[in-house]
């Protein structure tokens, strides 16, 4: 499936763009640093290398900084690509491995993002509004994964989506992978048991995905974007 082409930017509308992005970028190292609460918005714009007026200009407020963060996360991880790859996949042995990667995939890239919307979601009612529908939005996707292998699964949906989402937690990953030493691979392959195990019913101890098995699965994605970039799983 081919992308719809974007029309051209002007020459302002690129500078725009990439104040934006250089302003999204320095407030990212700031909250993990210092945390969102303690950031302000000086502070931002002076590691931005921007005057503060031009942080307000772009953005209007900081949980709006927040936002752009989260879908730049997103799009790095290749999130749509694997959603739309996981639902459309036929064979429930391929599903549930992309979704493992897409866990792999999201903490991969982006665990300071998630980490610091655990943090800010204390702080004002719109920023926990908006950090809230980014929640059920990642919740949505994932029930809609399982929901694809419904026909496949040995236990209820609802109970099958809820594994699910337990194992998306960031708890999970922090205890593994930082506090543990995992690495991402045996994440992504203990993710990949789990959902074998418990949706699909197979015995515990399975073998992992082979080399062959993931070349086939990334062959299925490439004509969306070709998420799966770095690391195997192999």
């Amino acid at each position: 499936m081919s992308s719809p082409v974007k029309p051209s930017l002007t020459y302002r509308q690129e500078q725009a763009a990439a104040t934006r992005t250089r302003i999204a970028a320095a407030a990212r190292r700031l909250f993990g640093v210092s945390g969102y609460q303690m950031t302000s918005v000086a502070a931002i714009a002076a590691e931005a290398g921007v005057a503060e007026r031009t942080v307000y200009a772009a953005y209007g407020a900081k949980r709006e900084i927040l936002s752009a963060i989260c879908d730049a996360w997103l799009e790095a991880a290749h999130a749509r690509e694997l959603v739309q790859a996981a639902v459309e996949e036929t064979d429930p042995e391929r599903t549930v491995a992309l979704a493992a990667r897409f866990l792999r995939s999201l903490f991969e890239t982006g665990f300071d993002v998630m980490v610091l919307f655990e943090a800010a979601s204390a702080e004002d009612p719109e920023t926990r509004t908006m950090l809230r529908a980014k929640l059920e939005g990642r919740n949505h996707v994932q029930n809609l994964i399982v929901e694809s292998i419904r026909d496949h699964i040995v236990i209820p949906v609802g109970a099958a989506q809820a594994i699910y989402r337990a194992l998306a937690a960031v708890g999970v990953y922090q205890e593994l992978v930082v506090e543990s030493g995992w690495s991402i691979d045996a994440y992504e392959q203990w993710i990949l048991g789990q959902l074998r195990t418990q949706l699909l019913g197979q015995p515990r101890g399975a073998g992992p995905i082979s080399g062959e098995e993931w070349a086939e699965i990334r062959s299925s994605w490439r004509a969306l974007g070709d998420p799966g970039s770095s690391g195997d799983g192999a």
